[in-house]
C-alpha cells in the first residue's frame, strides 16, 4: 500500500535507503534533462549521479509466445448503457484485448416476467465488445425479481431452481445461436463481500458451491464447450475458494478457471495473490483451472496523486502477471461512469454513497470520455506481439518486457522505472544479427495534450552497431519508454 508520503511500502522495504543515498551523493551537481512537466516538456534538474540500472536484452533467445492480449480490460457494474460505444472501433480495438469482462447485472432485465426473456439491452453491450474485436467474458451477477422477490443480499437461492437454470440456459443458448463466440462464463462477482462489491449476493462457502453447481449445469447444457468458473472474489483469501475447489473435486463439477480481484497500489500484492491461488490449486491435482485476475487497479480509497504513477503501475503489474504465468487479467475499467441512484438503470440494492461525486480515476477514459495516460500504457503493451525475448535487470524498480514479431520483423521493448526517484539505465543488447535502428517514444503523462503524438513523444532514432549494441537511458520517476528495433542492414 502507499503510505502518506506517496511512496510504496514495498520500495521502502527493499533497498530504499540505498537508492536515496545514491541520489543524494550527486545532489551537488545537476544537469538539465528534458522531462515532462505540468505544462509540457520542460528542463528539469536531475542529479548527475543517478541510481544506475544494468539491463541486458538477449535478442538471440526466444521464450515462447508472450500472449500479451491475455492481459486485457473489463467494463460494467454501473448501468446498462454501452458507455464506450464511440470508442469501440478505434481506441479500444487498438488495445487488442482477447477478452473484455462484462457484468451481466439486473439492470438488463433478462427475466421481466415468468417465462419471458429480454435480451435486447444486453445485446447492445455484447455487440459493443465484439465491435472492439474482443470476446466478452460474461460475469453472471443478476437477481430477477421473479425469482428473488425480496431484496436481500443474504438470499442467494432463487425460489425456483428449475426456472433459474432455464433462464441461464436460454441466456447462453441465445448468444451461441447469435454466433457471439463467447467462451468464458463466470458465476458471481465478489459474493464474499456482497452488495459493497457491486453484487446482490452475500455467499457462504457452502451456499456458493451449491449456487455454482446449479448455474454451471445450465451453462454447459446450453454450450458443452463453454468455459465456466468463479468465484470472482474480492479477497483472494476468502474461504469460498477452498470450499469451491473441494466441491468441484468431489462432485467432478466443471471448473475451467478460478477468478479473483485486487485493488492495491503495491504491485507486490499481485504477486502474492497469484502465488496464494496457485498454492490453493496445488492441493487439488484433479483440477486444472486457468487463473484469472479479472478486476484490478490501484487503491480506490487512497490512489497515488502523481499522474505518472498509474501508467507505470500498469506496466509493473502486467510484468508481474507475466512472470507468475497468470492465465488472464482484466484491468477495471474502460470508462468511468457516474453512480447515480436516481437513474432507473442503477440497482436499488446497492448504496453508492458518494461515488457519484468522486472521480475514482479507474477508467482509461474519464467521466467526460477524455482519454487518460493509462490508456497509452496499454497501447504500448499491445505492441509486444510475438514471442517473448528475455530481458534482465539488476535494479529492483527498473523492469521491462520485450518481444519479437516474426511477421513484422521487429523487436519491441517496453522499459519503466517504478520508483519516485530517477534512474540511469545502461542497456546492453546481445545476439543481434545485424546493425539495428531504434525508433523510440517516451510516455508523457504530464503534458496537457491527449493527442497520441504528444503522449507518446518520439525521440531521435538511434543507430546501434551489431558489435557494440549499448545505450544509456535516463528515466524520470515512474518513467516509461518504448523501443522498436529493426534491422539497419
Amino acid at each position: 500500500m502507499l503510505e502518506r508520503d506517496g511512496r510504496s511500502s514495498q520500495e521502502k522495504r527493499i533497498g530504499r535507503r540505498k537508492v536515496l543515498r545514491a541520489i543524494a551523493a550527486g545532489a551537488g551537481a545537476a544537469t538539465l534533462y528534458p522531462v515532462a512537466g505540468a505544462y509540457g516538456t520542460t528542463a528539469t534538474a536531475i542529479p548527475d549521479k543517478l541510481r544506475t540500472a544494468q539491463v541486458r536484452l538477449d535478442l538471440g533467445e526466444k521464450q515462447g509466445p508472450l500472449h500479451i492480449d491475455h492481459f486485457g480490460v473489463g467494463h460494467g457494474g454501473y448501468w446498462a448503457e454501452p458507455t464506450w460505444l464511440d470508442r469501440a472501433c478505434s481506441e479500444v480495438r487498438a488495445l487488442k484485448s482477447k477478452h473484455i469482462r462484462l457484468f451481466v447485472q439486473e439492470y438488463y432485465d433478462l427475466l421481466p416476467s415468468p417465462g419471458r426473456y429480454h435480451w435486447t439491452t444486453l445485446d447492445q453491450s455484447v455487440d459493443m465488445i465484439l465491435k472492439a474485436g474482443s470476446k466478452p467474458l460474461m460475469c453472471l451477477t443478476f437477481k430477477p425479481q421473479v425469482l428473488f422477490p425480496r431484496l436481500d443480499q443474504n438470499i442467494v437461492y432463487p425460489n425456483d431452481w428449475n426456472a433459474w437454470e432455464t433462464l441461464v440456459y436460454e441466456l447462453v443458448l441465445h448468444y451461441k445461436d447469435r454466433g457471439a463466440g463467447i467462451e468464458y462464463w463466470e458465476v458471481g462477482n465478489e459474493g464474499d463481500i456482497g452488495a459493497g462489491g457491486g453484487c446482490p449476493y452475500k455467499f457462504t462457502p457452502e451456499s456458493y458451491s451449491t449456487y455454482y453447481q446449479h448455474t454451471v449445469q445450465a451453462i454447459r447444457r446450453a454450450d458443452p464447450n463453454a468455459r465456466v468458473g468463479g468465484p470472482a472474489l474480492a479477497r483472494h483469501t476468502s474461504p469460498i475458494l477452498p470450499a469451491l475447489l473441494s466441491h468441484c473435486d468431489q462432485k467432478r463439477t466443471p471448473l475451467d478457471f478460478v477468478s479473483w480481484h485486487n485493488y492495491n497500489s503495491d504491485p507486490e500484492t499481485f504477486t502474492e495473490s497469484i502465488t496464494y491461488i496457485k498454492n490453493a490449486l496445488s492441493k487439488y491435482p484433479s483440477l486444472h483451472p486457468e487463473t484469472v485476475l479479472d478486476e484490478w487497479n490501484a487503491s480506490i480509497g487512497n490512489p497515488p496523486l502523481d499522474p505518472r504513477f498509474q501508467p507505470c503501475f500498469i506496466a509493473e503489474v502486467v510484468y508481474r502477471m507475466v512472470e507468475e504465468h497468470l492465465g488472464y487479467s482484466n484491468y477495471y475499467q474502460i470508462r468511468d461512469c457516474y453512480v447515480d441512484p436516481e437513474t432507473m438503470s442503477f440497482l436499488p440494492w446497492w448504496n453508492p454513497a458518494s461515488w457519484n461525486r468522486t472521480s475514482l480515476m479507474l477508467g482509461l477514459f474519464d467521466f467526460q470520455n477524455v482519454i487518460r495516460p493509462a490508456y497509452f500504457c496499454f497501447r504500448l503493451l499491445s505492441r509486444l506481439t510475438g514471442e517473448r525475448v528475455p530481458l534482465h535487470s539488476d535494479d529492483t524498480f527498473v523492469h521491462g518486457l520485450a518481444s519479437y514479431d516474426d511477421t513484422l520483423k521487429v523487436f519491441s521493448v517496453l522499459l519503466w522505472n517504478f520508483s519516485d526517484s530517477a534512474a540511469r539505465v545502461n542497456l546492453a543488447l546481445t545476439g543481434a544479427e545485424s546493425n539495428l535502428r531504434a525508433e523510440r517514444v517516451v510516455l508523457d503523462s504530464m503534458t496537457p495534450s491527449n493527442e497520441e503524438f504528444a503522449r507518446l513523444r518520439r525521440q531521435p532514432q538511434l543507430h546501434l552497431e551489431r558489435q557494440q549494441t549499448q545505450a544509456t537511458i535516463d528515466m524520470e520517476p515512474y518513467g516509461v519508454t518504448f523501443w522498436s528495433l529493426r534491422s539497419a542492414g
